[in-house]
């Protein structure tokens, strides 16, 4: 039984992951999940800080895990819009599609902070309710730990260098 290809995405916030998720599992015919509407649907209103969402989201990885393995061992391709930041996020990923002995894929979004910060600005505008996080305070906090991948981490890795 062939196993499903799993797809994650490394870039700052706003350099569009989520939009990218989007197309690629629309492309893929895939399963696509968003650490976005997980949280919010099991925990509205509960994160309002980056110590929140790392509480929040670690939460939720254990359930996530258990449920991408399983579509990926039944031979569906899973596009995962959850960040994968920091060597510590993306050793979950690896721990996800390793086990399971599935193919992966790593976009890496390359944008500038200028960009980004942009793209987060007209976000705010577009879905008020996220005004509260999306903010150039949280972009400074979380870019703080951004580290992008490198070839040592030995991902099968896609750069996309997109223009804002």
């Amino acid at each position: 039984m062939n196993k499903g290809t799993l797809t994650f995405f490394c870039g700052k916030m706003g350099a569009g992951k989520s939009t990218k998720a989007s197309e690629i599992a629309q492309k893929d015919n895939a399963v696509l999940l968003s650490e976005d509407e997980w949280l919010a649907s099991l925990y509205p209103n509960k994160i309002s800080s980056l110590n929140d969402y790392i509480e929040y989201s670690n939460l939720l990885k254990p359930q996530i895990k258990k449920l991408v393995q399983s579509i990926l061992s039944a031979g569906s391709n899973v596009v995962m819009d959850f960040p994968a930041n920091t060597l510590s996020q993306r050793d979950w990923f690896r721990s996800i599609f390793s086990e399971v002995e599935a193919p992966h894929n790593l976009v890496y979004i390359d944008l500038s902070n200028e960009a980004c910060l942009k793209q987060i600005e007209k976000r705010r505008e577009e879905q008020p309710e996220r005004a509260a996080t999306d903010t150039p305070d949280m972009f400074e906090q979380v870019t703080k730990y951004f580290m992008a991948p490198t070839p040592e981490e030995g991902f099968n890795t896609t750069k996309v260098a997109q223009s804002a």
